[in-house]
């Protein structure tokens, strides 16, 4: 996975999804989308019931480089 790395006077942003619905085409959709609008895909977590391998939901986040502000 490729990180973004902090420019020098360059800001970084962050954007989180969350999907309460966690499926390979609710993943894939959410991934496309946001990628395809110029965010980099910085982590995937899965939050599961205990006793269960199936997650209940997932925390997308995304990151992109911001301008820089003068």
């Amino acid at each position: 996975m490729r990180r973004l790395a902090i420019c020098y006077k360059g800001l970084v942003e962050y954007k989180f999804v969350e999907l309460q619905v966690v499926t390979d085409e609710s993943l894939t959709e959410s991934v496309n989308k946001n990628v395809a609008d110029g965010w980099q895909l910085e982590n995937i977590h899965f939050v599961r019931n205990e006793g269960s391998r199936r997650p209940q939901m997932a925390f997308i986040a995304f990151v992109k480089e911001s301008p820089a502000q003068e």
